[in-house]
């Protein structure tokens, strides 16, 4: 499947806010939204061109779906499964997100960025409820147990990763054990207990049109 490879520095550039897409540079002073607070290009100091109502949609769309590292059908796709059930819309299409595999296991520490906790799940290195599972996009429900695999406990690099986040906070919706590295779903997120700033209305608004 194919995904974005440029710096990705430049896309929290261009949505004006720290989407954590490079691990531990973002919680640092290198960080390119603290040394370069404006959007990247030529014009991107100077530009003062105003933003129609249709771009400030599209921004709000284009920041949640680089947040996550989800590409452009995935996310159309998630939006019609939220707009068909009931509810707000913007605030399931926030749960169906949080809900990922790879969210979950950069939310729980288990990663220093979801691209990271990506190629992880890939690697075959966490179970849920006892079982393998290597799909990022899987969706873990209330009661799931998502833990580290037993032949991955030892692996230096998964030990490095566990120790550099232990610190990091956990969500509310989580239950954390770093000792045993493993996590249950004590619920599903609420919008309130998703710590994302992001305008989801302005979302809904632009796949309504």
């Amino acid at each position: 499947m194919a995904r974005y490879t440029g710096a990705v520095c430049r896309q929290c550039r261009r949505e004006g806010q720290k989407l954590f897409l490079k691990g531990e540079r973002c919680y640092s002073d290198k960080c390119a939204i603290s040394r370069r607070a404006y959007a990247p290009g030529e014009h991107g100091q100077n530009s003062r061109r105003k933003v129609s109502e249709y771009g400030l949609q599209m921004r709000e769309k284009q920041k949640a779906r680089r947040y996550y590292g989800v590409l452009e059908k995935q996310f159309a796709g998630y939006y019609e499964e939220a707009a068909r059930k009931e509810g707000v819309t913007g605030s399931i299409l926030l749960q169906i997100l949080e809900s990922r595999l790879d969210n979950v296991a950069y939310r729980c520490g288990f990663a220093s960025s979801r691209k990271e906790a990506r190629q992880l799940v890939l690697h075959n290195h966490f179970t849920i409820n006892g079982k393998k599972v290597n799909i990022p996009s899987y969706r873990v429900k209330a009661g799931d147990v998502i833990a580290v695999r037993d032949s991955s406990k030892d692996s230096v690099k998964v030990k490095e990763l566990a120790e550099a986040n232990a610190s990091r906070p956990t969500p509310i919706w989580l239950d954390v054990d770093r000792e045993n590295l493993k996590a249950t779903v004590t619920k599903l997120p609420a919008r309130e207990d998703i710590d994302f700033e992001v305008d989801e209305q302005l979302i809904v608004e632009y796949y309504s049109k």
